[in-house]
């Protein structure tokens, strides 16, 4: 379960990574303008896809008993 987590983070760093840089590449025209859009956007997609895949498996591993919360108790 580490390493899924793991992965998911990574990948969700890099396509903000790639969003980043979609975001700052320079460039003139219109049609250089709408690729960039393009290729942001995609990549802030795949951000939120990557986001929901790790919460849904992490509810996932909880409710299948892989993992545990832990904390302070209800009623303290």
């Amino acid at each position: 379960m580490t390493y899924l987590v793991s992965i998911a983070f990574i990948a969700i760093l890099g396509s903000l990574g790639a969003a980043l840089y979609f975001m700052l590449r320079g460039g003139d025209g219109n049609a250089d303008s709408k690729a960039k859009s393009r290729g942001m956007a995609r990549a802030l997609a795949f951000r939120v896809g990557f986001s929901i895949l790790l919460f849904v498996c992490i509810l996932l591993a909880w409710k299948l008993g892989y993992i545990r919360p832990t904390g302070i108790p209800p009623g303290r």
